[in-house]
């Protein structure tokens, strides 16, 4: 199946479609013309309508609430995040479990595709200037110290995952501002002066890599 550009119509579902990457996410699929199935607790938050999307209510800790929405689907957004800033980091297994849940339903309905969001700072890039590297160790970590543990077992239960085809993207400092397609990635290796992205451009790389081999099984740094 193909849209009116002759490029490929994907069946995607987001997961978390109301936070800020998903919320890009699902916009970026409608206006390139895929199929979205976007789960959130409460599909009410999500004021988009559009043929082309379907709203169901899922928790992502609880696969019976969304398993039956993984039928025949081409690939999985995970855009799950916890609520709130630095100041409201407590312990969580949200990424971990949560995805180990979206992982055991995609095994069982035979989905390979799947895009994760993780974050740059959990891992201290050697190639950023020295000032953000004393930044990160000692402030960022320190204040994001639950969440960004919890990232780092995700990562490592989605690499020990086996036919998934997956893509851990790793953004740095979020910005609100508008799409712009332009920006510099690094497929497994740090990206040099990797500072801010917006959650927009985020969305822009995953719609536009969906089927990109070059991406598979990587760990994606992206940036302005």
């Amino acid at each position: 199946m193909k849209n009116q550009q002759n490029f490929p119509v994907y069946k995607l579902v987001i997961i978390g479609a109301n936070g800020g990457i998903g919320l890009q996410c699902v916009e970026q699929a409608l206006q390139a013309g895929h199929l979205v199935t976007a789960i959130l607790r409460n599909p009410a938050k999500l004021t988009i309508e559009h043929p082309n999307l379907k709203k169901v209510s899922g928790d992502v800790m609880r696969p019976g609430t969304f398993e039956d929405h993984f039928e025949n689907q081409d690939a999985i957004i995970s855009a799950i995040g916890v609520a709130g800033g630095f100041g409201a980091d407590k312990p969580t297994t949200l990424y971990s479990e949560g995805n180990a849940n979206v992982l055991k339903v995609m095994d069982q309905k035979g989905i390979k595709r799947l895009f994760l969001i993780s974050a740059s700072a959990i891992e201290i890039s050697p190639v950023l200037p020295f000032y953000v590297r004393l930044i990160e160790k000692y402030v960022v970590q320190k204040l994001l110290k639950y969440m960004y543990a919890d990232l780092r077992k995700m990562e490592i239960l989605v690499k020990q995952s086996n036919n998934i085809y997956w893509t851990i993207v790793r953004p740095p400092q979020l910005t609100n501002q508008t799409v712009s397609g332009k920006y510099r990635i690094a497929i497994d290796t740090f990206l040099k002066n990797c500072l801010k992205i917006s959650r927009a451009d985020v969305a822009h790389f995953i719609i536009n890599n969906i089927s990109n081999q070059a991406t598979y099984n990587t760990i994606v740094e992206i940036g302005y």
